[in-house]
């Protein structure tokens, strides 16, 4: 997909995108393809597949849920979806919560490459930011970052009540819902919902998003190592 076709791709999902928009996103991809040498971005390096596998991915969660207020991005990597939503959505306030420092530089570069600001970078993993900063986004967003079990006790504790947690996955959602169940029960969440969808090209992809219903024990998250060691 050209950068050009993806106003016609997002406009069928209800998103519009300005030409404005597609010049940040072409100078975007131009500092995500040099800098991936040095950073270690994306496998994925093709003009096309950029535009379709990482910008129109990440504007789809737009069309299944309601985004608005402080939306916090758990491994935000190269800025999906992050970067991507505060382009498209200026109202957004969005921090991205990535710990590995290189791919933060990357992030900051872009954000004012691009005058993203309302767009904050921290250099953190979700469970130590989550100390200063508990029960505070309206919508937590995480791409491509860990099983669902794991990546629910990381970031559900972020979430106010009544907020959204949305994890972006690929085909096989329904496994890691299910997978997911009680630790989502736990963390104070209503049941997944599950919504897929097919990239242009015909790749299938899943967004679970669930509803944060009570305060998450203050126990929660433990640290990582427990966390990946027994998954709630």
């Amino acid at each position: 997909m050209k950068i050009e076709e993806l106003t016609v791709q997002a406009k069928k999902i209800g998103i519009e995108i300005t030409p404005d928009m597609c010049d940040a996103l072409a100078i975007y991809m131009e500092l995500l393809i040099e800098r991936n040498r040095e950073f270690n971005l994306t496998a994925i390096t093709d003009p096309e597949e950029i535009t379709e596998k990482h910008f129109y991915d990440s504007l789809y969660p737009l069309s299944v849920t309601d985004f608005h207020g402080r939306v916090e991005d758990v491994g935000s990597g190269a800025g999906f979806p992050g970067i991507v939503l505060a382009l498209v959505r200026k109202d957004l306030d969005v921090i991205l919560i990535e710990p590995t420092g290189k791919r933060c530089r990357f992030l900051e570069e872009v954000r004012d490459r691009l005058q993203l600001r309302n767009v904050t970078v921290v250099n953190q993993r979700a469970e130590e930011y989550v100390r200063e900063h508990r029960e505070q986004a309206d919508i937590v967003t995480a791409r491509a970052v860990a099983a669902l079990p794991v990546l629910a006790e990381l970031c559900v504790p972020l979430l106010k009540p009544g907020g959204t947690f949305v994890s972006m996955k690929g085909s096989k959602g329904y496994e890691e819902l299910n997978e997911a169940g009680h630790a989502l029960q736990i963390l104070g969440c209503a049941p997944g919902q599950i919504h897929e969808y097919e990239l242009p090209s015909g790749d299938k992809r899943t967004i679970i998003t669930t509803g944060k219903e009570h305060i998450t024990p203050g126990k929660y998250p433990r640290n990582y190592g427990q966390i990946r060691k027994r998954p709630l």
